[in-house]
C-alpha cells in the first residue's frame, strides 16, 4: 500500500503525491514548484508523473520537475502531453513498481476527449471527471460521453476513494441541493461541508458510495433528478437527457 498526501496549488487545485518508503509519484502536477518543495522536505524521489488529460493546470509542472528527476511520465496518446514516455488509450494496467501498486487505466472521456483516471489500492484519481458532489465540465466530449464515463467510474467498489482535482465540493452541494432538494443524506453533507470549508479543511477525497448517495450527476435514473431536468428543458427521462439537461444547468447555475 502507499500513503497518500495532497499538495494544494493555485486557486483551488490538488495534485495527489502518492509515496513508499523513499519514493514517490505524482499525480496532475499543474506547479512544479510546492511538487518540488514536499520532495524536498520528505527527501523522496520522484520516480512517475500521472497525467489525467492536457490543460495547463494538470500538467504545467511536468517540464521543470523532469529537470530534477528522469520520471517516466503517463498521461493520454492522443493528447499533447508535456514529456510523456507513456502513452495511454485506457484499458492498460500499469506497474508502478517503486510503489509496489498496479494502476488500471480508465478511458474517461467527455472533460477532454482523452481524459484517463487511474485506479488501484482502492483509489481512484479522476482529475476533472468526477468531482466531489459533481463533474467536470463538457469541453470536448458530449453529454453521452461524459455520461458513459461517469458510469464507468459508478461501478467501481463502494468504498474507493475519490482524489478529484479540484476544492470544487461546497458549490457542487449548493447545486445538488437544488436538483435534489428532498434528499437527506445530501442536505447532511452539504451542512457537514459548509462546516469543513469554514475551517478552512479539505472535502477530498470522498468514497463513491457517499457521491452515488448525493451527486445529482451518478443519480440520473432518480424521480426528483428527473423530475428537476424536466424543469430545465429535457423531453425525456433518459439518463444521458437527464444528464445533459442538469449539466447545461450547473454551467449557468
Amino acid at each position: 500500500m502507499f500513503d497518500v498526501m495532497r499538495i494544494p496549488a493555485f486557486k483551488d487545485n490538488y495534485i495527489w503525491l502518492l509515496r513508499k518508503g523513499a519514493s514517490a509519484v505524482v499525480v496532475d502536477p499543474g506547479d512544479a514548484d510546492p511538487v518540488l518543495e514536499v520532495l524536498d522536505s520528505e527527501k523522496l524521489v520522484l520516480d512517475s508523473i500521472l497525467i489525467t488529460h492536457h490543460h495547463k493546470d494538470h500538467q504545467g509542472g511536468v517540464a521543470r520537475l523532469l529537470e530534477f528527476f528522469p520520471a517516466h511520465v503517463f498521461g493520454p496518446a492522443q493528447e499533447s502531453i508535456t514529456g510523456r514516455t507513456h502513452a495511454l488509450q485506457g484499458g492498460e494496467r500499469i506497474s508502478l513498481s517503486s510503489l509496489g501498486a498496479t494502476m488500471q487505466v480508465i478511458a474517461v472521456p467527455g472533460h477532454t476527449l482523452g481524459h484517463l483516471a487511474y485506479f488501484g489500492n482502492g483509489c481512484l484519481f479522476c482529475g476533472d471527471t468526477l468531482f466531489a458532489g459533481g463533474c467536470g465540465r463538457i469541453f470536448e466530449g458530449s453529454p453521452a460521453q461524459m455520461h458513459d464515463s461517469l458510469m464507468r467510474l459508478a461501478a467501481l467498489p463502494d468504498d474507493t476513494l475519490i482524489y478529484c482535482a479540484h476544492e470544487y465540493t461546497e458549490a457542487n452541494l449548493r447545486f445538488a441541493l437544488a436538483v435534489e432538494s428532498g434528499n437527506r443524506s445530501l442536505a447532511s453533507r452539504a451542512n457537514e461541508v459548509a462546516v469543513v470549508r469554514a475551517k478552512g479543511i479539505a472535502t477530498v477525497p470522498s468514497s463513491l458510495a457517499v457521491e452515488k448517495a448525493t451527486n445529482p450527476f451518478l443519480r440520473c435514473q432518480v424521480p426528483e433528478v428527473r423530475m428537476a431536468a424536466r424543469g430545465r428543458g429535457s423531453s425525456s427521462d433518459d439518463d444521458v437527457a437527464v444528464f445533459a439537461a442538469i449539466r447545461e444547468w450547473k454551467n449557468t447555475f
